[in-house]
Order: structure tokens, then sequence, then C-alpha cells
């Protein structure tokens, strides 16, 4: 993804592929929108231009090693939740395989 492409977009790019080849769906979480599984599980969303993905090892190391990347906050009070990776804008050539990753991550969760 060049610089000058609109964060939205790309996020639009990833739901719609991971809606169309998967059993994820489209939904919200915290007031943005997000993915979510077959059992309502939340892994990915959308968050201030940024996605935020559910993610374990190794996709979480390599997540937060992504310049700007760090541990989802989403009420801005120091209680990040260890499992979630916001990623910026201008890694978003990373975002579907982190999705997909997130996506099998939570498949695994509920079995």
């Amino acid at each position: 993804m060049s610089t000058d492409t609109d964060p939205l977009a790309a996020y639009d790019a990833v739901a719609d592929e991971l809606t169309a080849t998967s059993p994820a769906r489209r939904s919200k979480m915290f007031s943005m929108p997000c993915l979510k599984n077959d059992n309502g599980k939340a892994f990915a969303g959308f968050y201030r231009g940024t996605m935020v993905f559910k993610l374990t090892a190794p996709h979480h190391a390599a997540a937060l090693a992504l310049s700007d990347s760090h541990l989802f906050d989403p009420g801005g009070g120091g209680h990040p939740m260890k499992e979630w990776v916001i990623v910026p804008a201008e890694h978003a050539s990373h975002w579907l395989a982190l999705a997909q990753a997130a996506y099998h991550y939570v498949e695994k969760l509920g079995k």
C-alpha cells in the first residue's frame, strides 16, 4: 500500500477478502468496525486509521516489531489488551496476513 492510500479503503479490502473466503463477518466492537468469526468472537478491527488484531506468537511479535505498532488500549487508560496489537496504515501491506492469522487464532480458541 502506498502512503496515499485511504486506510479505511485498505481495511475494507481486508474485510471483503476475509468475508468472501471464510465465515468471518463484519460487525462492531468498542464502536469501531470489526471482523468476527462465525462464533461472534472479534479478531480484527479498524481503529482511528489503523487496524487492530488479536494475535498470538509468532504473529504477535511480528506485528509489534513493525514501526509504531503497539498494544491496543481502547480506553486509553493505561490498560492495554495483551493479545491485541495496533498496526498503523503505513504497514497496510501486512494487514491481510495479520487478519488471517488473527482469524485462525480465534478459531482455535473456540475449539
